[in-house]
């Protein structure tokens, strides 16, 4: 080892000097060893453990039923009731979804859904009819226009018909009723709840005897996803599906 003395100091200073010297290097030869002893450490600890994958989180897919691409509700005496969401779904409901003993529902306004009450065979009581006639009131035009009523009718499916008069066209979505006519006053009133894990909206008097929790709606000028909104925040859900179960034109929550 190579020491280089200062010819300005005595020996005394000198070796004082590279004592000093030495202790320093000491120290800092010391912390390394602690700072290689806790690496080595860590290291052994990171080896030690086991390294978690977590699988990546899949929305689950809800299997729909076939009613759910109409207006639907259950009725309180457990009949189901369809209606069309425009001029093609309409159609549909009528021709596709329309069977004896089934009664159809519209109003003499244009715009109107045509309503379904599916029978299975059963004979259809009156708290289903007048149900069925607030829900063909409820997402009727008469809606939008804040009436508190209008005039609904139901008929047989047989008086159904896409057979137009002579001279007559008959558009998509509308059908010529032949016979008599059976009408109903409805009551312009609809509530949402979440039955069997579904938004369901219609009658107060439906949703209140199948759910316990509820949201009344009114007529009013709010945007449809502001208000479902809302209603999410009340009684949960999914989002989409309530505002596709609110009527067309703004609604408001009932205070």
């Amino acid at each position: 080892m190579k020491l280089v003395l200062d010819i300005r100091k005595s020996v005394e200073e000198n070796a004082a000097e590279y004592f000093e010297k030495a202790k320093k290097a000491k120290k800092k030869l010391k912390g390394a060893k602690k700072a290689l002893e806790k690496s080595k450490e860590k290291l052994k600890k990171i080896e030690k453990k086991e390294i978690v994958f977590e699988e990546p989180k899949i929305k689950k897919i809800k299997k729909r039923e076939w009613f759910e691409k109409f207006r639907w509700f259950v009725s309180s005496d457990g009949f189901l009731v369809l209606g069309g969401r425009d001029a093609t779904t309409n159609e549909i409901v009528v021709k596709k979804y329309t069977d004896k003993n089934d009664l159809v529902f519209h109003t003499d306004m244009a715009g109107s859904p045509f309503v379904v009450v599916k029978s299975e065979g059963k004979s259809i009581p009156k708290t289903t009819i007048q149900e069925a006639a607030d829900f063909t009131a409820d997402f009727s035009r008469g809606w939008k226009q804040g009436m508190s009523t209008l005039d609904v009718f139901y008929v047989n499916p047989e008086q159904v018909s896409k057979e137009a008069n002579p001279g007559e066209y008959m558009p998509k979505g509308a059908f010529m009723i032949r016979g008599k006519t059976n009408y109903v006053t409805p009551n312009i009133n609809l509530a949402v709840s979440i039955y069997k894990d579904k938004a369901m909206a219609g009658p107060v008097s439906a949703i209140k005897k199948h759910c316990k929790e509820y949201v009344e709606i009114v007529q009013g000028e709010k945007k449809t996803s502001e208000v479902a909104k809302k209603i999410q925040k009340k009684i949960g859900g999914d989002l989409d599906e309530i505002i596709r179960a609110l009527p067309a034109g703004g609604c408001e929550i009932k205070n």
